[in-house]
């Protein structure tokens, strides 16, 4: 369906969960955060019934996402079932890849069992090539166990990998040459897509210092050779020479793709957030059938026209990222 500005909405980002097995300092407190119980977030029955009423509002799109998503009990069920959902036509899923490679039955791993469940596509977080950065950026992960799961995700069958990368000022943009070189490679299957995202005022960056905001255009700058290869989505694709993967920049700052939005997102506990950066937030939970409908059909048609992030404004959103849905 349409939104009041006549924005196509087909995509879903729906959050299974806000807990995460790492702690990234722009998206989670050092702290951590305070476990919701079983019964304050959605329920694996909950989850389909909102894909199927998203899908018969015209959702082609939908991508699971956390926190960490491979920390939910029942992941596997969800991904089943919404890769069933009749008029769900792409089943993708955001994960920061270290449990990838663990076992999920015996005799799959987790990103063979992803892809047995019918997940179509893989987003894997990754914003620095260095175990010691990497551990500092992420309060304690292993880099390796990063690599490692997205090289399970490539043997399990996933083609068109996309690599999501946040942009800090001094902290990785030394590493956007050695980033993109991920693109180049020679497998007809498995390819690596690096994404570069600007990093967004909101929750525990939302605090940080205007001066670690880097435009993308930083890409451009260090890797000259890129060439324009279009668009996907919201993100501005480019290419090096000989390369099989793409770079892709996205730029939710400097500039907003407000106009081609075309995405509304469902936290863990059951609100939609028609825009990311708004403090709008509609209950979804208790609702069903055409009541359900209802609620989600005017939460997109009042999606606002844009936010107002730029310049020293910072998101309105009450949430940090990891109980949005990244």
């Amino acid at each position: 369906m349409k939104d009041q500005y006549g924005r196509e909405i087909t995509y879903l980002r729906l959050s299974v969960t806000d807990l995460c097995n790492l702690r990234c300092v722009y998206c989670m407190p050092e702290r951590g955060v305070e476990k919701l119980s079983h019964s304050d977030i959605l329920s694996v029955e909950e989850i389909g019934e909102l894909a199927q009423a998203a899908a018969e509002l015209g959702i082609t799109k939908l991508r699971l996402t956390g926190g960490e998503p491979l920390v939910r009990h029942g992941i596997l069920d969800i991904c089943r079932l919404v890769a069933q959902t009749s008029g769900i036509a792409e089943t993708c899923l955001t994960t920061n890849g270290t449990l990838l490679t663990k076992s999920a039955s015996a005799s799959l791993n987790y990103a063979e069992a992803l892809r047995e469940c019918g997940v179509s596509r893989l987003n894997i977080s990754l914003d620095t090539l260095d175990p010691e950065r990497y551990a500092k950026l992420t309060r304690g992960g292993e880099l390796k166990t990063a690599l490692d799961g997205i090289e399970a995700a490539r043997a399990a069958g996933f083609a068109d990998i996309k690599i999501n990368t946040v942009l800090i000022s001094g902290v990785n943009e030394a590493e956007i040459r050695k980033l993109v070189e991920l693109t180049r490679g020679t497998e007809t299957r498995g390819e690596l897509h690096v994404r570069f995202i600007e990093m967004m005022p909101i929750g525990e960056a939302a605090e940080w210092a205007s001066e670690r905001f880097l435009e993308n255009s930083a890409v451009l700058r260090a890797v000259t050779e890129l060439a324009p290869v279009g668009l996907d989505g919201v993100a501005r694709l480019y290419r090096l020479p000989g390369a099989t993967g793409t770079v892709g920049l996205i730029s939710p700052i400097s500039s907003h793709f407000c106009p081609d939005c075309n995405r509304v997102r469902v936290t863990s506990d059951g609100k939609l957030k028609p825009c990311l950066h708004s403090a709008d937030e509609i209950p979804l939970r208790g609702l069903h059938g055409d009541d359900l409908l209802q609620a989600m059909r005017a939460a997109i048609f009042g999606k606002p026209q844009r936010h107002a992030l730029g310049g020293k404004a910072i998101s309105k959103s009450t949430r940090s990222m990891n109980a949005i849905g990244g």
